[in-house]
């Protein structure tokens, strides 16, 4: 009897189920989005505590993991190696936000201009206090630096699909390339006069300060 009486509960609150619904709440994949997210940025930080300790070289990836908390395997399923952690920290989320900023942008500008525009509403993604010693770091070694060489040709990619997008016309690439390979040029001007300033003032002053010196030479 009492068999009878649990099976009829069972069946009366499956009955007041949506029938075939299963419940795809996303709180699950959100939470474990968030705890992935968060392992990464715990990984960065503490792989940059060890880098400036004990230099790059002196900081294996065993020590970040153990510092972050997790096994040398977890570490891998979020880095590739410790390298990666250090660009990671050095980019700033600055190449992931270019294309989007870049398409924000008036295409009744001049492509320069709107470049312009672009690099100094995105300057402080760059300028954070621990932007002068990630840039020494990525100096420390040659490779390292063919890294941040690599950067910022990947960073030109980005910039000139954007750029094709706003202005789609075929017979305009050529010329938006040169306009993205000038403006990375100005870019990194600006970048160095911030740095051997030692940030005293914002990146964005150094941004506009270059490209009014292009707009001078040229």
């Amino acid at each position: 009897m009492r068999f009878f009486i649990a099976l009829s509960v069972i069946l009366q609150e499956v009955a007041m189920e949506p029938f075939g619904m299963e419940d795809v709440s996303p709180k699950p994949r959100g939470l474990r989005e968030r705890k992935r997210r968060e392992t990464s940025e715990r990984i960065v930080e503490e792989g940059l505590k060890l880098f400036v300790k004990h230099g790059y070289e002196g900081t294996t990836l065993e020590a970040i993991a153990q510092a972050a908390g997790i096994s040398r395997r977890t570490f891998f399923y979020y880095f590739k190696s410790k390298e990666d952690v250090l660009l990671a920290a050095h980019d700033g989320g600055f190449r992931e936000a270019l294309g989007p900023a870049m398409l924000e942008e008036s295409a009744e500008e001049r492509p320069l201009v709107a470049v312009q525009n672009c690099l100094v509403k995105l300057a402080s993604r760059r300028e954070t206090k621990e932007s002068i010693v990630f840039d020494r770091l990525m100096q420390s070694t040659e490779a390292l630096r063919a890294r941040k060489e690599a950067g910022f040709v990947e960073t030109e990619r980005i910039l000139l699909e954007a750029m094709c997008e706003l202005w789609p016309s075929p017979e305009r690439r050529d010329g938006l390339r040169l306009v993205a390979m000038v403006a990375m040029g100005t870019l990194r001007l600006a970048l160095e006069k911030w740095k051997q300033s030692e940030a005293t003032r914002p990146l964005a002053h150094y941004v506009k300060e270059s490209f009014a010196l292009l707009a001078k030479e040229f």
